[in-house]
Formats: structure tokens, sequence, C-alpha cells
């Protein structure tokens, strides 16, 4: 099997294992005391800062990369991304494969004034209800995972939760797929998640092919002040970066680099 595929196959297990643990029952009945969501979409097109903004993301590992940065307190983290030019925060959910967690982006929920996105491998509706009661402000949805029957169906009931969906796409197909299903939002993921191989160019090719109106964010690969400069010559809204910030020795100063600040948001980190 592919990562992709072994990943997918461990979640079936996982999920069943949690809704036997905890029906869905008895998430809807905590679902009024979930912290308000905030506006995902509106935080990735605002023009606070010339060029794409920026999703800046915790995680401690990665199939590929193994330990990332395994040590790491999400919150202070966070805390960091917010106060250098971070639009919003992703937070990986998965345990078995990134060693994250729903209480990790509980606790960036509550820490952070920025919407947060629940990064997580979504194949089953009982997992909206999680990400909500955890906070997230929005759900990633990936079409490599999901019929275009399921994108639609998720990315509705997200809605009505309260949720935005970041629907991921990494070829034609997929996109072809997430028009359809009535995406908002589009994540070009630059890795193939079958391989883990990793092409700016797959944000290049897609790009032409979304129409306006719909925000745009290109995912994986993005390392330096050049790609932040060539995905903004590609009119892409966001990005979502990870791994050249989580390795970074100085993880603000990357971050004002990545977000296109020259310093930090003074009046942000007073407080």
């Amino acid at each position: 099997m592919t990562i992709l595929e072994t990943i997918v196959a461990h979640k079936r297990g996982e999920i069943a294992a949690r809704m036997a643990a905890t029906p869905l029952t008895a998430l809807l009945e905590r679902l009024p005391a979930a912290l308000p969501p905030r506006d995902f979409r509106a935080a990735l097109l605002d023009s606070a800062s010339p060029g794409p903004r920026v999703i800046a993301e915790v995680k401690r590992r990665s199939p590929s990369k193994g330990a990332l940065r395994p040590d790491l307190d999400p919150v202070e983290l966070a805390r960091i991304y917010e106060e250098n030019g971070a639009a919003a925060i992703s937070v990986l959910t998965d345990d078995r494969f990134f060693g994250g967690s729903l209480d990790d982006l509980h606790r960036v929920r509550a820490s952070v004034s920025l919407p947060v996105l629940c990064k997580e491998f979504i194949i089953a509706p009982y997992q909206l209800y999680e990400a909500r009661l955890a906070g997230a402000d929005a759900v990633l949805l990936i079409a490599g995972i999901l019929t275009r029957e399921q994108l639609t169906s998720f990315r509705e009931q997200a809605a009505q939760l309260g949720m935005a969906s970041l629907i991921e796409v990494h070829n034609r197909a997929e996109l072809d797929s997430a028009l359809t299903s009535g995406a908002e939002i589009i994540g070009i993921n630059n890795r193939d998640l079958h391989t883990f191989t990793v092409s700016l160019d797959t944000t290049r090719t897609l790009r032409a092919s979304i129409p306006p109106g719909i925000t745009t964010v290109s995912e994986s690969g993005i390392m330096t002040a050049d790609d932040r400069a060539l995905m903004s010559s590609l009119a892409i809204d966001a990005l979502l970066v990870g791994e050249s910030l989580l390795t970074s020795a100085d993880v603000a100063a990357a971050t004002r680099e990545i977000s296109g600040l020259s310093a930090p948001r003074l009046e942000e980190s007073l407080r």
C-alpha cells in the first residue's frame, strides 16, 4: 500500500474505536458548549499585508521526514506564529503518523485569536463533530480520499457546524471533483500523498483552472521568500507552511519572512 492508503486504512479502525467509546449522540449533546467559530476564509483574504497570507502549521513529525519538532509546545508555537504574521493556524490532529491530537487543536484554539484549521484525514462525518467540539474553525477535506458526493456532503455538514472547508487537490481530476462539490476554498497540495514527492509545478499547473471567486491555497514545499514571490505571481491567496517553519532555528524570523513582514506585529506581541 502507498503511504496514503496506509494512513486511511489505519484511520478507519481508529474512528470505529472512537465511535464505540463515544457515540455521536454524546458529541451532539456537547456541541452547544463549543467555542464560536471564527471566519477562516476572511482571514485568508485580509489585505493587511501584500501577497499571500500564511497558514502556519503545528505538527511534530511526518511520515516522509520523521521527527520535525517532537518536543514542541503547540500553544507556544502557535503564539509565535500569531505574533509574527500568520493569518491562521493549521494543527495536525492525527496521532499515529503525525504525533498530533484534538487536544493540541483545542489548546491552540483557546490560546490565539486566529482561525484554526483541523488538518486531518477526514473520512467520516463523525470527525467533523469532533473537530468542531475541539474548536476548529475549518477542516481539511482531501479530494484524493473522498468521492465527489462525500466532498459535497462533508462540506455542507461542516458549513452547518459553522466551519469552512479547505478542499485539497493534487491533480486535475481531483480539482474537477472539488469544483463540482461547490468548494469555496481550494488547496493545491504540491505533495503527492501517495509518494510524498513535492513539486511547486503542481500549483503552477492547476492554478489556471480555478475560476475567479474561489480562495486558493498552495500547500507543501513553500520554503523561501522566493517561493512566496512565485505564488504571489500566480495569484495564490494563501500558503500552508509547515516544515520550513518547524525546522527553522528561529521560527519567529522564518514566519516573518514567509509572511512578507520585516518585523513582528508588536501590538499583538505586547498584549
